[in-house]
């Protein structure tokens, strides 16, 4: 089993926060976006979010060009990461 990883709640939350400035979007540009333009958003925020915490990415395998997921049902869609297989303990 791998070792839990230990990262700052309050420093994801900061990266978080910075990663989705200007969201939510007006509903005239989001009816207009393809699937593949989601997804580029999508992984453009989970980069950036990778990016200030490698070390979270790194202990499950994956590295800093990590793909965004995209949740939809009805008209809400959202944007986050793939989950981490591993334990991450986050402190204050």
């Amino acid at each position: 089993m791998a070792e839990a990883v230990s990262i700052s709640l309050a420093k994801f939350t900061a990266s978080v926060q910075a990663a989705v400035k200007g969201i939510p979007p007006p509903e005239s540009i989001v009816s207009n976006v393809t699937v593949g333009e989601l997804q580029a958003f999508a992984t453009e925020i989970a980069t950036h979010i990778a990016n200030a915490h490698p070390e979270m990415f790194a202990a499950a395998g994956r590295g800093a060009g990590t793909e965004g997921a995209i949740l939809s049902i009805g008209r809400h869609v959202i944007l986050g990461i793939p989950p981490v297989v591993q334990t991450i303990r986050l402190e204050e």
